[in-house]
């Protein structure tokens, strides 16, 4: 409670919420909802690059589809977008959540294409502390995924952040080759259909790629299946 109320007067002296007088309950103010929409607008750019592909990703495979960057921590996977699965049954995040870079497809993807030292700097931060049945166990570990990530062109966890979640993810690129950003398809394990795992691979890099161009990135294409969009 001490930790909470100093915290709240914190936010009040900067003017991020304010105490009313008779009850003493806090509520926030309009300087704390100015600042969300500039952290918003900084995201614009990138939300219209990958809107089309999410949208197409969505309608293909019904799943839940998501859009993450990485925090000003360098240790979790902000998630800024998602498109809820078709399913009643489903996965579901909301905008704003986090979740630890070493055990989420996500993750993996933002981080396989960064180099060494931003890698390294990221590690030194990891507990590895177990979130699923299969989180990886340390800093090797991830090391060796980063690398699979990296030469495959995707990302993969099964049942690493979650019990009964699998999720598949491409990096999202800019004009400098820097990862701003990764989409991901997220399925429940009993509705995931090995059979169709290369058309779920074409389709997301084809997104992942497509959205990189958008933003101006002009590298090799990943060479992991087909230009055009495959129906999964």
């Amino acid at each position: 409670k001490a930790t909470t109320h100093r915290l709240l007067q914190t936010m009040r002296d900067l003017g991020y919420v304010e105490q009313q007088a008779q009850s003493e309950e806090y509520r926030l103010t309009l300087k704390l909802f100015s600042l969300s929409a500039r952290a918003l607008e900084g995201q614009d750019r990138l939300l219209k690059a990958t809107e089309s592909g999410m949208a197409r990703l969505s309608q293909e495979t019904g799943e839940a589809i998501n859009l993450g960057v990485i925090d000003e921590t360098g240790q979790d996977v902000v998630y800024i977008r998602q498109i809820e699965s078709s399913y009643a049954l489903s996965l579901k995040c909301t905008v704003g959540s986090r979740n630890r870079l070493y055990c989420t497809a996500l993750g993996k993807a933002l981080l396989a294409w960064r180099n060494a030292a931003e890698v390294d700097a990221c590690l030194q931060k990891m507990s590895f502390a177990p979130v699923g049945p299969q989180t990886l166990a340390d800093a090797s570990a991830f090391r060796n995924d980063l690398a699979q990530t990296k030469a495959q062109g995707f990302a993969e966890e099964i049942e690493e952040s979650e019990a009964g979640v699998r999720c598949m993810a491409v990096p999202v690129r800019d004009q400098t080759g820097q990862t701003v950003a990764a989409i991901s398809i997220a399925f429940p394990l009993f509705r995931y259909d090995a059979t169709h795992r290369e058309d779920y691979i074409a389709l997301l890099t084809q997104v992942g790629r497509e959205a990189s161009e958008a933003l101006g990135y002009r590298g090799e294409p990943a060479q992991t299946g087909p230009t055009t969009t495959p129906k999964v």
